[in-house]
């Protein structure tokens, strides 16, 4: 059986797919592994998911995170109580172990919204949570998963190399309708120089030929994919750079920033009635705090 075959991408069918997110079961000797839970408000769909494949949801012993950011990792903790065991990169363990300040944080963002968006998080427990190093492996039944660190998106970025295929989390962007790629950058974290790195490193390794995406499902024109996105990711920091040498007010840059989103999925061909529905996927207003955030830490020196 070859590794795709034992691959089921599981739509998470996320509040009608504005942002499409993507859970992975992974059939193993061992028994069914998953990668992305995606955010608690969609446990049941996961649930649902894995039940159509045939499984329990106790069969699920083995969880590995991209991130943990709340579209991505927010329901682990649902696992972990159910006795999962949750792989996360050493950057991540403190958030998703002690959840309170990523919730706090959340919670001023998205206001009375949050629950209906993301749900709530809990704390997972430390015997539940494995901290997976750059370059590790874990094998679970005939299946040897590999941690490939990828920060830029997030400095807590994993990718997970399994065979030929590699599980991409934010570090491939997203894939909106198998058309357009959509960069996502909010802050705190964003580094355009080291997300570029890690597009370079996920390239390198010679045996990939398949991404699977969360925000979008597969990929096999790896290559193509991959540069058309360092060139958005270019084109975005360098858009702001004057902006911030101006010292722009963020209220406004937020107009002419979505509109030169908005040029560059007409560009990808998106036709524009559907432009607001990409606009909802990926903020814009997201997208300059990130970016604009990045500019600052990058003149006082914080990435040297």
């Amino acid at each position: 059986m070859s590794i795709k075959a034992k691959i089921h991408p599981i739509n998470l069918e996320f509040h009608g797919t504005f942002l499409q997110i993507f859970s992975f079961l992974v059939e193993t000797s061992a028994g069914p592994v998953i990668i992305e839970t995606g955010p608690h408000s969609s446990n049941k769909n996961l649930v649902a998911g894995i039940e159509k494949l045939g499984y329990k949801q106790s069969d699920i012993q083995h969880v590995f995170l991209s991130h943990v950011h709340l579209d991505h990792a927010g329901g682990a903790w649902c696992w972990s109580e159910l006795g999962a065991q949750i792989y996360v990169h050493p950057e991540g363990y403190r958030h998703i172990h002690d959840p309170a300040k990523l919730l706090a944080s959340a919670q001023r963002i998205y206001g009375q919204m949050m629950d209906f968006l993301w749900g709530t998080l809990k704390p997972i427990a430390a015997d539940n949570l494995t901290i997976v190093e750059d370059n590790q492996s874990i094998t679970i039944g005939d299946c040897t998963f590999k941690a490939i660190h990828s920060p830029g998106h997030a400095k807590h970025h994993t990718a997970w190399q399994l065979d030929n295929v590699l599980f991409t989390g934010d570090v491939a962007a997203i894939w909106k309708d198998n058309q357009a790629i959509l960069a996502p950058c909010p802050p705190p974290d964003i580094n355009i120089d080291q997300w570029i790195a890690s597009i370079d490193k996920c390239l390198a390794i010679e045996e990939v030929d398949t991404y699977y995406l969360t925000h979008g499902s597969e990929v096999t024109d790896i290559k193509s994919h991959m540069y058309k996105l360092k060139e958005i990711l270019n084109a975005q920091a360098q858009f702001l750079k004057p902006y911030f040498d101006n010292e722009t007010p963020l209220k406004e840059i937020y107009k002419p920033f979505g509109e030169f989103l908005s040029k560059d999925l007409l560009d990808q061909g998106i036709p524009a009635e559907k432009v607001k529905d990409y606009e909802n996927a990926n903020p814009s207003s997201a997208n300059v705090h990130g970016i604009m955030r990045y500019w600052k830490k990058k003149s006082e020196g914080a990435f040297s």
